[in-house]
């Protein structure tokens, strides 16, 4: 039993390690952000609203979307552009009523004199990179740009992106993710402040360094011959964009990163939707890792961009080590009598957190997008992070059942997280659909977890290891949370 936990101890010892490398990479990533901007040149004018813009070819990829399809399509066809140099696809998959008001709004623009057209495959094969690949069949421009079902583009998102195709090796341009419904609930409220980070710190700092950066899968312009170079879309992971994005890079392209330009989207504003995005973001980091981490130390890209790039692939396993290390700290408690060691290492993973909280903190107030905070800005943030990081927490175990899944092979479904055209005003989500009323087995789990972490509380606050007390209540805390309402959700 004794070297049952040595052995324990070395593997909860070596997760306090990686979680401190991956805090380190993140506050590097800082470093690279502060020094880019105080360098940074003018931005790029937008371009000249003239026939001498090139072509550009706008794929739509659609399934299921009834609630946002009109409204985006409208917004596309507002977008700042001469019509003649752009063409539209709409990639609708759908198999419900979607597709009906997508034929309406096409037969409308088309009769306004837009190349706009409609494309149904009879089956929906490879999913999202599937539709992308199928309309490339037919793309006429040079130039591909993509936006998700959810996004609202600013009208003059093409006139001030494609000038940065200037640069013959800039193969894609990704910008901002903007909330149009942060202020929904306090759900949306808490992924506004994670997305904030990926949309700042780490694009950019990563840009600034010259490190491998991703395509987010929506909002930006793809070279076309940068794909087809590149391999063309691929539907064997289901993060085809950070697969793509990867592959690109590979070969040399590069990928120019706009923190200055925004485009709105909406937020998942319940549990279960947030939950299948996770999981398809987790899953899919955790499949392109095993896929592309031999090509990416085969390349001939530095080693400091292999070591960064095999972190960033790896990002999603650090829910991984913080459900190992939660859990693991639990079998040391009751058996740290059998052998010689300190269990006061688990405070040392403080010093992460302190790195976390200072990076979450330079993302939400001072970037780009922070435009002179408040004290009640600060205030809010002072109780929304916490809470956000409980959260977090509360999601590692669902979330590390997505990487063991991507990392062992287990295929699935692309689940696409349903929106449903939602700003402020509150609706009745029962009234909706494309709600799941299905109770996965892992939220019973989830439940069970915050209930045996509430309890370690308690214990060692009575027993006085104080230096475990806060991460035993968030986690107690983050799996209650998330488990009951994803519950309470799955009967709305």
């Amino acid at each position: 039993m004794a070297l049952l936990a040595g052995l324990v101890f070395i593997v909860y010892s070596i997760c306090i390690v990686l979680i401190g490398l991956y805090c380190l990479s993140q506050l590097y990533l800082l470093y690279s952000y502060l020094r880019f901007w105080k360098n940074k040149k003018i931005s790029i004018p937008p371009a000249e609203l003239d026939d001498n813009l090139p072509a550009i070819t706008i794929q739509l990829p659609i399934y299921n979307e009834k609630y946002v399809v009109e409204r985006l399509i409208d917004s596309i066809t507002a977008l700042q552009y001469p019509i003649s140099k752009l063409q539209i696809q709409i990639l609708d998959d759908s198999d419900d009523d979607t597709i009906e008001i997508s034929k309406l709004k096409v037969a409308e623009y088309q009769n306004k004199g837009f190349d706009i057209v409609l494309i149904n495959r009879k089956e929906r094969t490879g999913f999202k990179a599937g539709a992308l690949k199928y309309g490339m069949e037919t793309a006429k421009s040079e130039f591909i740009a993509v936006f998700d079902a959810d996004f609202i583009p600013d009208s003059d998102f093409l006139l001030r992106v494609i000038p940065y195709f200037e640069d013959s090796q800039v193969g894609v341009v990704q910008t901002r993710w903007e909330h149009l419904n942060q202020k929904y609930n306090f759900l949306t409220q808490l992924q506004a402040i994670q997305l904030n980070v990926h949309f700042t710190i780490e694009q950019t700092g990563r840009m600034a360094s010259h490190y491998l950066l991703q395509f987010n899968g929506t909002a930006g312009i793809w070279r076309k011959t940068t794909i087809i170079d590149a391999g063309g879309w691929q539907s064997d992971t289901l993060t085809e964009d950070l697969d793509l994005s990867y592959r690109a890079q590979f070969k040399n392209w590069k990928i120019k990163f706009l923190e200055e330009i925004g485009a709105p989207a909406e937020l998942p504003v319940e549990m279960i939707g947030l939950k299948s995005q996770q999981f398809r973001w987790m899953k899919g980091g955790a499949e392109c890792a095993k896929k592309l981490t031999g090509p990416l130390w085969k390349s001939d890209l530095s080693f400091g961009q292999k070591i960064m790039g095999t972190a960033h692939l790896l990002a999603s396993s650090i829910f991984v080590l913080v459900f190992l290390t939660g859990t693991i700290s639990i079998f040391l408690f009751f058996f740290n009598h059998l052998i010689d060691y300190d269990l006061s290492l688990f405070r040392y993973s403080m010093l992460s957190w302190a790195i976390i909280i200072l990076v979450y903190y330079a993302a939400n107030f001072n970037t780009r997008i922070a435009v002179n905070p408040t004290f009640k800005d600060y205030l809010i943030f002072l109780i929304r992070f916490p809470a956000f990081l409980t959260l977090s927490m509360g999601l590692s175990f669902h979330n590390s059942i997505a990487v063991w899944e991507g990392f062992t092979g287990k295929k699935s479904s692309f689940i696409r997280t349903p929106k449903y055209d939602i700003k402020a005003s509150k609706i009745n989500l029962h009234s909706l659909a494309y709600l799941s009323h299905k109770i996965p087995v892992s939220t019973w789990f989830e439940i069970i977890l915050g209930i045996i972490f509430i309890v370690m509380f308690v214990v060692t606050f009575v027993a006085g290891y104080y230096y475990s007390l806060i991460i035993y209540l968030m986690l107690g805390i983050g799996y209650l949370v998330i488990g009951i309402i994803s519950i309470i959700d799955s009967y709305r």
